[in-house]
């Protein structure tokens, strides 16, 4: 099938399609004739997997590591992804039958104490995320975790000092071209401070590879874009180009 085909099938844009074979998520091969893409019965499962975990909340770099991991069990996944849609039904159940209760006090129903106002709303993170990166990677996660609660909060208001400086640097240039000189030496120092600085953390660090990908998690997931262009509109957005260059042209150090 090719591009439209899949679009026309799934509902997925074919801008959409073009971006996960950028990043690599889903890269189908291509038509010798013609150069398009085609793709097969294997990357529709692939696809039909991405997107059942978009649909559970988790960003494209991260569901990129989790199904390229080499223990990764697409049955397994199927299982805890159905777990995660079902407590997400729970979840919105419970806010359609709050709102529909507040509707009712509103025009002079049933009065709703105050605790009660709040019983429907869940913002609890999805708890198979945790599950998924125990299961198929994101170990270093995991320890850099256990590290922050072993300095303590001193140590982590130090850290988060050092990492605010950087991003403030890192903002100050992102008008500049992300494979320019002064572009890469400033994102240099942002992957020297995660391999020696909070990488300390980690037991294998950053490699550039990883690091390209942490990159692309920061447009990928909102949560990481609203926090980085905090320090500068567009920030995220010229992180992620620029520390993808860094990795590419560091892959083999």
């Amino acid at each position: 099938m090719n591009a439209k085909e899949v679009t026309k099938m799934t509902g997925v844009s074919v801008r959409t399609l073009h971006h996960y074979d950028q990043i690599g998520l889903l890269m189908p091969d291509r038509d010798p004739d013609n150069g398009y893409r085609v793709y097969s019965d294997e990357d529709l499962d692939r696809l039909q997997q991405i997107l059942f975990f978009k649909a559970c909340g988790f960003p494209l770099a991260q569901i990129k590591k989790l199904i390229d991991h080499p223990d990764f069990d697409r049955f397994e996944a199927f299982k805890m992804q159905k777990k995660a849609l079902l407590h997400e039904r729970n979840r919105i159940e419970g806010m359609i039958g709050l709102l529909e209760r507040t509707m009712r006090s509103m025009r002079g129903g049933e009065i709703l104490k105050r605790e009660e106002k709040f019983e429907g709303f869940d913002f609890t993170s999805n708890p198979y995320e945790e599950e998924a990166r125990m299961r198929w990677g994101d170990q270093g996660i995991n320890q850099a975790n256990e590290y922050l609660e072993r300095i303590g909060d001193e140590g982590k208001r130090e850290l988060g000092n050092q990492m605010n400086e950087i991003f403030r640097m890192l903002s100050a240039v992102r008008h500049e071209d992300p494979a320019s000189d002064a572009a890469q030496n400033a994102v240099k120092k942002l992957y020297v401070f995660f391999n020696q600085d909070f990488g300390n953390g980690y037991s294998h660090g950053y490699t550039p590879e990883s690091f390209g990908n942490l990159g692309q998690m920061y447009v990928d997931d909102p949560r990481f874009t609203e926090s980085i262009d905090r320090f500068g509109e567009g920030l995220a957005s010229f992180l992620a180009k620029a520390m993808g260059i860094f990795a590419a042209n560091h892959r083999k150090v």
